[in-house]
């Protein structure tokens, strides 16, 4: 099976194979232009752009929806084999967040049954560091290849809001430790968490040089997870993030849960769903052994 991670110098001896499918998928979250102000500075030779909004969302439904809904799975095989992408591409990702946004399209090629995906380690920083080059030459336009998606079986699940339940699931919840106790909430209007479900922030996936902890390491934060006996769903604010933590559970070699895509931004829509704060229940992480 395809490792999920690819090192930089891996990926630059791939720049010439005709398979590679080279995507550009930086973005800010609190500036949407910044990904795209960012890949015309510079980006990987060969690398096209990916708009979160545009490309890896469809427009929220202000009441119904969470703020980066998933857009309906036709749509996105459009957007994918627009971009000329078969099941025969080797499709490769990054970006400059430590995986944060490249694990939403990770996730979203799994959805529609495309394996050959995996995201740089490290990203643009660790490109860059290695002094490897970088381009502003657009890429000629992609040639739209035939559907080949349309029957093929999901590699990962979805759950919907009505199926989200902290009693009976165990449910991690990506988002940093002040906002899932409702201490504070920068973006959306209601503070707290999902109840029952257990805090396993992101950023505990990466190394301080942005790059994966060792699967031993993802195993320990991921603990609480290992040989539950109950469903396991990853959720966030908007269901970006919450993909990073199934990428790392990829990472180490732990079976993938589902993804609650609509998160917490969908949750707290309807007023009749129930809310917690200030509880903790928080998942352990070590130091990289191998």
């Amino acid at each position: 099976m395809l490792h999920p991670l690819i090192t930089a110098t891996a990926l630059h001896e791939l720049l010439a194979d005709p398979a590679l499918r080279l995507f550009d998928c930086r973005y800010a979250l609190l500036d949407p232009g910044a990904g795209r102000l960012a890949y015309d500075k510079g980006h990987l030779p060969g690398a096209r752009f990916i708009d979160m909004n545009r490309m890896l969302s469809t427009s929220p439904l202000a009441g119904k929806t969470g703020r980066h809904p998933l857009p309906a799975r036709a749509d996105w095989i459009r957007t994918v084999t627009g971009l000329g992408i078969s099941p025969d591409s080797l499709v490769v990702l990054y970006d400059d967040g430590g995986g944060a946004s490249s694990s939403r399209m990770w996730w979203m090629l799994k959805w529609i049954g495309h394996d050959k995906v995996v995201v740089l380690d490290g990203g643009w920083q660790e490109w860059t560091a290695a002094g490897l080059p970088v381009t502003q030459a657009l890429p000629p336009a992609a040639e739209p290849v035939a559907d080949h998606y349309a029957d093929r079986t999901a590699l990962v699940q979805l759950v919907q809001a009505a199926e989200v339940d902290g009693s009976s699931q165990l449910l991690l919840d990506a988002r940093e430790l002040p906002r899932f106790k409702g201490e504070v909430e920068p973006i959306d209007p209601v503070a707290g968490h999902i109840p029952g479900a257990t805090c396993s922030p992101f950023s505990l996936n990466l190394q301080t040089d942005g790059r994966f902890h060792a699967p031993q390491a993802l195993r320990e934060k991921f603990a609480v997870a290992v040989g539950s006996k109950r469903p396991v769903v990853c959720y966030c604010g908007s269901g970006i993030t919450a993909c990073h933590n199934i990428l790392a559970m990829a990472v180490a070699g732990l079976p993938l849960p589902a993804l609650y895509a609509g998160s917490w931004s969908e949750w707290i829509t309807d007023t009749s769903r129930p809310v917690a704060t200030g509880s903790l229940v928080r998942t352990p992480i070590i130091h990289d052994t191998e």
